[in-house]
């Protein structure tokens, strides 16, 4: 236990620490605070008070911290709420990465952490391989014979519900890019570089090429550089801090040899952690300037979309229906990304914008947080859905395949299927240009 006292020490900033004023502020905008019926342990004010604790000996890092530092969603809407402009977000993932480190996990979780992280995210192969057997798994029929047998019910609770939603998978060579350079549509207004992602770019191939689409009749040259790879968020919120770093490095050497004017892509979970890579790589050297250069270009698709002026350029129109908006936790708190979808979605002929109330509080997906903490996020989307209904919206949309994929299971969970359409904002924009 002093080791970690001592890695508390080294690592966590005192300062930012001792900025938390214990006001209270942040209590009603955390997810986990409200459904734990007010618990002050699943607050952000507690969480930092135990980071504090244990940095100053006062208490040990036992089950009942790491247990609350692992039901927190990470969402960062405690964030925009502080009168003292507290990172909470860069205090979790640097005391989550010292617990991780101070583990002794079975051999069976090591292995499991080690295929998840090491194996499969960090390698485009491996992963595209994992979604070809899922596009197999949905068209050769085995899907409709294992949800008929029940043998779903094995499962945990969180993958239930996800497998159902699923977007249908296309076959590798149809997700296989047929150039690097997409030419702008009319005058040329910018270069940009497309941050393709790891599962956007297999799972939800389809939204990234109508994104790609979105910034061609916007005027942007679009640039899909090789070797990129996947942003490292996951990894770096489950405390896997060494790997997430390699992958950041991985990215910045991919991008900074291009003259582009933006860093640009359609996943706020992704672009929030992109946009910190200069802190993930504070004093690494040289590195850190790079990363600096990189996140000052991310910049999300509907910022970019709203700069360019893709509302003068084209007609967006699409069947009269009312739409409301989700957002994205870490596209609202990360990037401070709030006006630009609401003016796309506004500016759609046809379309009646509703606003969601309590739009920017979080749906409950949080990355793999539907596996890990199954009750925890059903209960955060059946509260979100409440409050969407009262819009009585026919499509959801948001910007972030999490959030998209919660949304889904919020509609079937309300049991709105067929009713309600959750989208992601590209895939409907290009739906209402066409």
């Amino acid at each position: 236990m002093q080791e970690i006292k001592k890695a508390f020490v080294e690592r966590v900033d005192e300062n930012e620490l001792m900025n938390c004023m214990r006001c209270g502020f942040c209590l009603p905008s955390c997810p986990t605070y409200i459904q734990s019926g007010e618990q002050e342990i699943h607050s952000p004010r507690g969480r930092i008070a135990m980071m504090k604790a244990v940095r100053d000996g006062m208490i040990e890092a036992d089950e009942e911290m790491r247990n609350s530092l692992d039901v927190c969603l990470g969402c960062r809407a405690c964030e925009p709420v502080c009168p003292a402009g507290v990172q909470y977000g860069h205090l979790l993932e640097e005391s989550r990465a010292i617990l991780q480190e101070h583990t002794a996990y079975s051999a069976t979780q090591k292995a499991v952490r080690h295929t998840v992280f090491h194996e499969l995210f960090p390698k485009n192969k491996q992963m595209n391989r994992v979604v070809n057997l899922v596009g197999f798994y949905q068209r050769s029929g085995l899907q409709k014979g294992v949800r008929k047998v029940g043998f779903l019910k094995l499962f945990p609770k969180g993958m239930q519900e996800m497998e159902r939603v699923l977007p249908p998978v296309q076959k590798e060579k149809k997700r296989q890019y047929e150039q690097k350079v997409f030419e702008a549509v009319g005058n040329k207004t910018a270069t940009v570089a497309f941050f393709a992602g790891c599962l956007m770019d297999t799972m939800f191939n389809e939204t990234n090429r109508a994104t790609i689409k979105l910034l061609q009749m916007a005027g942007c040259e679009v640039h899909i550089p090789s070797d990129q790879g996947c942003c490292g968020a996951l990894h770096g919120h489950a405390g896997e801090k060494d790997q997430a770093i390699e992958m950041a490095k991985r990215n910045i050497s991919a991008f900074e040899s291009m003259e582009a004017d933006y860093i640009v892509l359609n996943a706020g979970g992704c672009g929030a952690y992109l946009a910190g890579y200069d802190h993930l790589l504070k004093d690494r050297g040289g590195w850190q300037t790079r990363a600096h250069y990189f996140a000052s270009r991310v910049r999300d698709f509907s910022t970019v979309l709203i700069e360019k002026g893709l509302e003068d350029k084209v007609n967006l129109v699409y069947p009269s229906t009312v739409v409301t908006y989700q957002d994205s936790c870490h596209l609202r708190n990360g990037m401070n990304v709030f006006h630009e979808p609401r003016q796309l979605l506004r500016q759609v002929e046809g379309v009646e914008y509703r606003e969601m109330p309590d739009a920017s509080g979080c749906c409950g997906s949080a990355g793999i947080y539907t596996i890990v903490q199954p009750d925890m996020s059903l209960k955060i989307v059946d509260d979100k859905m409440e409050k969407a209904i009262t819009t009585n919206p026919g499509v959801i949309v948001t910007a972030n395949p999490g959030c998209l994929l919660q949304m889904k299971v919020g509609i079937e969970r309300s049991g709105l299927a067929g009713k309600v359409e959750a989208v992601h904002l590209a895939d409907f924009l290009l739906e209402a240009l066409s």
